[in-house]
């Protein structure tokens, strides 16, 4: 077996195992994607979310790094900007080569499109959704990116496959999703968190005393908040998670 072939191999191994249940459409569309634009699901550069590829602003990057992008500049455009209401919009502008004349894109965020947990942030997400449209128009990127998803509320979209009871099985494997467990180390792995501070902070999040008594629910939601936060901003993430330790007794 090549070298390639390995690397593809292993891949694929990685996605079956990090969403489980992934149709063969699905597989042949992620082989695609890696061929195409080198992109790698152990390092985070595409999401599977609602039987849908999602690429990140990592995997972005990495195309842009792979193809010797020149440059990226962003400016805010502030006559369409509100700081007392949290809204933001960013002009970003990808150039391929020295002399390239650039690849504009938009990206605005606002406590309406945003996830709770990043409030404050809108200003950081706008400039990176913009970064994201550009690079994707550059580089002739037709997958949406996980940035650029709006959050209305402080759920994600983890909806039930058609034809089912709406009833989630107890696992967390049913809608094609990995077990709630898995996701949440998946994440603390990606994003070298500390568990015992994500565990204190997602009971917090749900309300309860451990982690183990809230809803199915509520579990989905901090995962993914948490996986927003990670993403988007994670230096305020970690001071929210830093919150959560607890102070070491001093001995005299």
């Amino acid at each position: 077996m090549g070298r390639k072939s390995y690397v593809f191999k292993s891949e694929i191994e990685s996605a079956e195992r990090i969403w489980g249940g992934l149709s063969q459409a699905a597989m042949d569309s992620l082989r695609a994607l890696m061929k195409r634009f080198g992109i790698s699901v152990l390092l985070g550069h595409v999401q599977y979310i609602g039987d849908r590829w999602y690429i990140t602003h990592s995997g972005l990057l990495q195309i842009a790094q792979r193809r010797r992008c020149s440059g990226i500049q962003t400016s805010l455009l502030t006559k369409f900007c509100d700081s007392a209401t949290g809204r933001w919009v960013f002009r970003a502008t990808v150039f391929k080569s020295p002399r390239s004349k650039g690849f504009v894109g938009y990206g605005d965020a606002d406590p309406s499109n945003t996830s709770p947990l990043v409030r404050g942030a809108e200003m950081r997400v706008a400039e990176t959704r913009a970064t994201n449209r550009a690079l994707r128009r550059a580089y002739g990127i037709g997958l949406c990116s996980v940035e650029e998803l709006g959050f209305s509320g402080p759920s994600q979209s983890f909806t039930a496959p058609p034809h089912s009871d709406g009833h989630r099985s107890s696992n967390g494997s049913g809608n094609g999703q990995p077990r709630l467990r898995d996701q949440l180390c998946l994440l603390i792995r990606q994003h070298n968190l500390d568990p015992t501070l994500v565990k204190a902070y997602a009971a917090d999040f749900c309300g309860t005393a451990t982690l183990k008594e809230a809803s199915r629910d509520l579990v989905e939601s901090f995962i993914s908040e948490l996986g927003t936060a990670a993403k988007t901003d994670r230096e305020s993430l970690l001071c929210k998670l830093n919150s959560y330790a607890r102070p070491t007794e001093v001995k005299a």
